[in-house]
């Protein structure tokens, strides 16, 4: 046999090695991925309650959700409790312009900060479940030794959507920070440097170098942020689990999985599901977009 011929059946032999390797997560993507997601856009025109078969009913789900006012007051409530995202990301932001300075305890205190995020969000629910109760809760009994009376945090409309901001704000503010202070410790020196020598004052530094070298990352929480907002559904099923007062903290993948599993309308379910990822679909492509423009007004 000659040295080509062996080299063709070995570099056969090699292809076959490297499309099993590669089949493998290509089938887990389709099966797992690629058929749930073909099998939700169908599911949504039907009439299903995950047990018996599919029954084709058109646009009809899409019609009811349109009328249905507890969709469109838990996507108000979706809407509302991201307001958490830029108060969580500016005093991430603040914490992390604090610890970055060179003193001692700044590791002690990353680590407090970072202990929330790697928490499960389950018992940290639980945790501000017993902060926010109106009777015993850390929160008013903090509240009362200055002289309010505070409210029953959970149980009040005026107050369920706040509480569950501050909860939220709390949980992730560690990741924010943690990857502020990353791009922080990533500016180069001698562009303050440059900054100082021109008249820039501490402000100016701040908004002419800080802000623009942490705009990558500001982009990434922001995206990534309005995602997780999106799918809110573990604090409110456990501080909440009726879904608020007057329906007042229900998000709406939190109405979805009622109706889908409480009441088995699962096509109804899948259909509002379509809707939220088609909605977090455009608004990340509008991010991207323009976070591109402004890039290009920099350069």
């Amino acid at each position: 046999m000659s040295t080509i011929t062996r080299r063709s059946t070995l570099h056969r032999k090699e292809q076959r090695v490297a499309l099993i390797f590669v089949a493998l997560p290509v089938i887990g993507f389709a099966v797992f991925t690629i058929f749930p997601l073909l099998f939700s856009v169908y599911a949504s025109f039907t009439e299903w309650n995950g047990i018996s078969a599919p029954v084709f009913t058109g646009l009809a789900n899409f019609q009811a959700m349109m009328v249905d006012p507890y969709f469109w007051q838990a996507m108000w409530n979706t809407l509302f409790l991201m307001i958490g995202i830029p108060i969580g990301l500016s005093l991430s932001l603040l914490l992390a312009l604090a610890l970055n300075r060179k003193m001692r305890g700044t590791t002690f205190f990353r680590t407090v900060y970072y202990v929330p995020v790697i928490s499960s969000i389950a018992a940290v629910a639980i945790l501000w479940q017993w902060a926010f109760n109106g009777d015993f809760g850390l929160i008013n009994q903090a509240l009362a030794m200055i002289g309010i009376d505070g409210p029953n945090w959970l149980a009040n409309t005026a107050t369920v959507k706040p509480a569950i901001i501050i909860m939220s704000v709390w949980k992730g503010m560690g990741y924010s920070m943690l990857l502020y202070l990353a791009a922080l410790q990533s500016v180069p020196r001698h562009l303050y440097e440059a900054a100082s020598l021109d008249g820039a004052g501490v402000l100016q530094q701040f908004r002419n170098v800080t802000l623009p070298m942490l705009r990558p990352v500001t982009f990434f929480l922001v995206v990534t942020s309005i995602i997780g907002g999106s799918q809110i559904f573990i604090e409110i099923n456990i501080m909440t689990p009726g879904g608020g007062p007057e329906f007042a903290s229900a998000s709406i993948v939190w109405y979805i999985w009622q109706k889908a599993f409480n009441y088995l309308q699962m096509g109804y379910a899948t259909s509002m599901s379509l809707v939220l990822g088609l909605i977090v679909f455009a608004v990340t492509a509008i991010q991207f977009r323009l976070n591109r423009r402004n890039q290009f007004s920099i350069d």
